[in-house]
């Protein structure tokens, strides 16, 4: 039996059609990390991204015989994620939570260790509050908004890519970019000034 690791994507996925759930356990290790990230610069909450991301592979192994190649396999993934994630959103949206945030509750990477001297204290705590104050903001954008900008500013798709990937018209897209830079240009005036 080959090594899966070594295996074309196209092979692994003739063999996915066919059943074969370790080649499709392949394809999950491939795109793990990527629709992973995805879902968490949508939903902003780390167990909720790997839920999503979980239940993105579980649906793309249920409708593997769907997936035309068209598109990449990355973005009828990206496609999958994105839609489950605008559906817990608007799902939250409609119940909002009343408990803590678990991130409110977590301590930041390196809190408890001793501060190395690069950066003063009121300077990290700048840095802190900037990245809350732009986290905060993100937000505030609808879930679709949120989608585009993540597409676009983090993993640096193209306007047809974010579009095969939303299932969305180009100028749908365009406009979604626009609205949502708008928005958090008007949310963080105040911290663009400053800079």
């Amino acid at each position: 039996m080959p090594d899966l690791a070594s295996e074309p994507e196209t092979d692994l996925l003739k063999r996915s059609r066919q059943g074969d759930s370790s080649a499709f356990g392949e394809l999950v290790r491939r795109h793990q990390e990527t629709i992973y990230m995805h879902a968490y610069q949508i939903i902003r909450n780390e167990d909720d991204a790997m839920d999503l991301a979980q239940d993105t592979f579980v649906r793309g192994w249920k409708s593997l015989a769907s997936f035309d190649g068209k598109f990449s396999l990355t973005s009828w993934l990206r496609r999958i994620a994105t839609n489950a994630a605008i559906d817990l959103c608007r799902f939250r949206q409609r119940r909002p939570q009343s408990e803590i945030s678990d991130s409110v509750l977590k301590p930041e990477a390196g809190s408890r260790t001793t501060p190395s001297g690069g950066e003063s204290p009121g300077d990290a705590l700048e840095r802190s509050e900037t990245r809350r104050r732009i986290e905060a903001a993100f937000e505030q954008l609808s879930p679709e908004h949120r989608v585009v900008i993540s597409l676009k500013e983090i993993d640096g798709l193209s306007y047809e890519e974010i579009a095969q990937t939303t299932g969305v018209a180009l100028g749908t897209v365009m406009s979604r970019l626009h609205h949502a830079r708008r928005k958090l240009q008007t949310l963080l005036k105040d911290l663009h000034e400053q800079i």
